[in-house]
């Protein structure tokens, strides 16, 4: 007789108690009709142990589940035995009690509750059969125990099943906090790799190339032949090395998104996979390769300006643009959304990257960003960077 629910301890522990109440009332029904002499004593004691082996084969066998066809045949066996003993001894009306727990638990409640008023129905009926003294009691006790059965094994029930709401919800949050964990660990890294870029980028490289130009003027200056001619090009030789062992450290820190190609690859990838509005990707201009620090930043202000419009705009279409000019480059993103007032309120910002990141972006770069929207005309979000100075990477 396998439960349905895990073998807890308690599930394991109520059902070794009603085992125990019932083998004992049994036992009880025995002893009492051996003791009494009762006429009977051999059809109870017979009885009992047909009861008793029905019930044990019940608990054995594997394919007694609950709500299931077996359970069923096995309790209307049960039934019967208990019937029998119900005929032979007044005692056996005391199994009645254990018996609603076992029908509660075995069927369904549509099923379970009739056959618990039946049940109870052949205990007090034992009365009249056995000439017992016809009392309150009689019809109270039996209808009573049913009533606390019943509303014992709801409230269990209902108890299991607030504990796995409960259980449920707990693995949902230590999952989510392990997703949580796992995606700061991960934008952590990504912060801590364009970091470095940058700051290799800034210090290391520019320094470099700072070095190389001035010993390449110093070269030139030189007259040919001086002595100091070939130390000087052998320090421009080894910073012009060591400048693009620098940019091979900063290229090996580039964020994923441009790992598998350019700038306009990356945007491209962006607006499709952006959910919500029709994203449009264009390119103006003759494009020129950018440092590294640059593409960064274009890159994380079009993605922040781009989830800012598909969580708060309600836009049914965007467009973004990648501009290449003479002295400078430019990103706009431009959506037909619902808009804001820039002056008195800011879009909520959940993605990280908001307005203030975008502009701090672009200002360490020494460029600008715009933000022009009002109420019901959209949005358009302008990032302008100048272009570095050629030879300076």
């Amino acid at each position: 007789m396998d439960s349905a629910r895990p073998h807890t301890p308690v599930a394991y522990l109520l059902r070794l108690c009603l085992h125990a109440l019932l083998c004992g009332l049994l036992a009880l029904a025995a002893v009492r009709a051996v003791g009494d002499r009762a006429p009977h004593a051999g059809a109870v004691i017979g009885a009992v142990v047909a009861m008793a082996a029905v019930y044990a084969a019940g608990v054995a066998l594997p394919s007694v589940r609950p709500r299931t066809a077996a359970v069923a045949v096995w309790l209307g066996a049960l039934g019967a035995a208990w019937l029998a003993l119900l005929v032979v001894s007044p005692d056996a009306l005391w199994a009645a009690f254990p018996l609603y727990f076992l029908l509660l638990h075995l069927l369904t409640l549509r099923w379970a509750l009739p056959a618990v008023l039946v049940t109870a129905g052949a205990a007090i009926a034992s009365f009249l059969l056995h000439g017992q003294q016809i009392t309150p009691g009689a019809f109270i006790g039996p209808l009573l125990g049913a009533a606390v059965a019943v509303a014992t094994v709801l409230g269990y029930d209902a108890l299991y099943r607030e504990s796995e709401r409960r259980r449920e919800l707990i693995d949902e949050l230590v999952a989510t906090r392990a997703e949580l964990a796992e995606a700061e660990r991960t934008a952590g890294t990504l912060a801590e790799r364009e970091r470095l870029a940058r700051e290799i980028h800034d210090t290391l490289a520019q320094g470099l190339s700072s070095i190389q130009l001035l010993l390449r003027a110093a070269e030139r200056a030189l007259p040919a032949g001086a002595p100091a001619r070939e130390h000087v090009e052998q320090a421009r030789r080894a910073a012009q090395d060591n400048l693009a062992e620098a940019r091979r450290f900063v290229k090996a820190l580039t964020p994923p998104d441009l790992e598998q190609g350019s700038l306009s690859g990356a945007l491209e990838r962006l607006c499709a996979a952006a959910p919500g509005p029709a994203v449009q990707f264009g390119v103006s201009g003759t494009p020129v390769e950018l440092p590294t620090p640059y593409e960064v930043a274009l890159l994380r202000v079009a993605q922040s300006a781009l989830a800012n419009t598909v969580q708060h705009a309600a836009a049914g279409r965007a467009e973004i643009t990648l501009s290449f000019m003479d002295t400078s480059v430019a990103l706009d993103v431009v959506d037909d959304g619902c808009g804001f007032d820039p002056v008195r309120r800011r879009p909520k910002e959940t993605s990280g990257f908001g307005l203030p990141a975008m502009r701090s972006r672009a200002q360490s770069l020494g460029g600008t960003l715009s933000v022009e929207s009002a109420p019901g005309q959209g949005t358009a979000v302008a990032i302008t960077l100048p272009l570095p100075v050629a030879g300076v990477r």
